[in-house]
């Protein structure tokens, strides 16, 4: 995509380098008009009626409503709860970013979180700081049963990802899915099921009204009593109090938590000070700016050729 593009788009996040983003799109499109918004309060130098494309991640409310002209809002990542909560979303599509260095790293990430609790590492952590020799006989990855809760574009990559390492995997979704090497569940009467057989189970599903609070007291219950826990998707899928409890009573014996329901984590919050938890910043996947600009700037064309984007969102479900 070498012309010009009709339109600016604006970049917004707290978070992410708005420079190293404008240099990647820029350099897959060189045509194209990248203003950074300020992240303090949304700012943006220039005409606002010159914007048709924002890249956004949480800006502030009102943001969308200074750009007149907006035909497409990108979300800045995979997870798009956030934007789609919001009661000022323009009526224009919404994308989110779907890459593979954002599924590669996922995985690797659930991958190492998983042979983590597998191999008993924080068994032999605690036994170092307390000066201990503790032997543990490792266990084969087949003789581990992994359940992945979730099989969208990074959960099936994680689950395959585990499968390829010999792992038993099991995979739960809303709908009906088929992966090769993994052992598929769907709907909500199949869920006590896929809990009660996995041995570690990863929490990777949209946030969505249906989702929020999934895992409570009654299903954290039907895993097995000793059971591993890792959230990578978004806190509120959990509810953390009942996580707490089952934590502190041993029936989930250890937990790697990414994602939290109020982020940063509270320092009050008892998970910073539990010997069998691993707290970690939101941080198993992020976008890369590199690989992600091509389809940014291929959904600018789709817009502007009136063709169907991809990875288009549904306000409605969530996802």
């Amino acid at each position: 995509m070498s012309e010009q593009a009709s339109g600016a788009l604006v970049f917004y996040s707290a978070v992410d380098i708005g420079q190293e983003w404008k240099s990647a799109l820029q350099a897959a499109h060189p045509g194209l008009d990248v203003r950074i918004a300020r992240a303090e309060d949304g700012h943006v130098e220039g005409d606002p009626a010159q914007v048709r494309y924002a890249l956004v991640w949480k800006p502030p409310h009102g943001f969308f409503a200074r750009f007149p002209n907006l035909k497409l809002v990108i979300n800045l990542g995979a997870g798009v709860d956030a934007l789609v909560a919001r009661d000022d979303l323009p009526d224009v599509p919404v994308t989110r970013l779907s890459e593979p260095n954002m599924s590669q790293m996922m995985a690797s990430f659930v991958l190492f979180c998983v042979l983590r609790h597998a191999r008993d590492i924080p068994t032999f952590e605690r036994a170092q700081r307390e000066g201990r020799w503790h032997y543990v006989h490792p266990r084969t990855a087949n003789e581990t049963r992994v359940g992945v809760l979730g099989l969208g574009d990074l959960g099936a990559a994680a689950a395959l990802e585990l499968a390829r390492h010999g792992f038993d995997v099991r995979g739960w979704s809303r709908t009906a899915k088929a992966l090769e090497g993994v052992s598929c569940f769907h709907g909500l009467e199949a869920l006590p099921g896929f809990l009660a057989g996995s041995d570690i189970v990863v929490v990777m599903l949209p946030l969505t009204s249906d989702t929020r609070g999934l895992m409570n007291t009654e299903r954290l219950a039907q895993l097995p009593r000793g059971a591993k826990f890792i959230n990578v998707a978004r806190g509120a899928v959990v509810d953390e109090a009942a996580l707490i409890a089952a934590l502190r009573s041993g029936h989930i014996a250890e937990a790697t938590l990414d994602v939290f329901e109020v982020e940063p984590l509270p320092a009050e919050s008892p998970l910073w000070a539990m010997y069998n938890v691993l707290v970690t910043p939101h941080l198993a996947s992020v976008a890369i700016p590199r690989t992600a600009a091509p389809q940014i700037v291929e959904n600018i064309r789709r817009i502007e050729a009136g063709e169907q984007v991809l990875n288009q969102v549904d306000p409605k479900r969530g996802y």
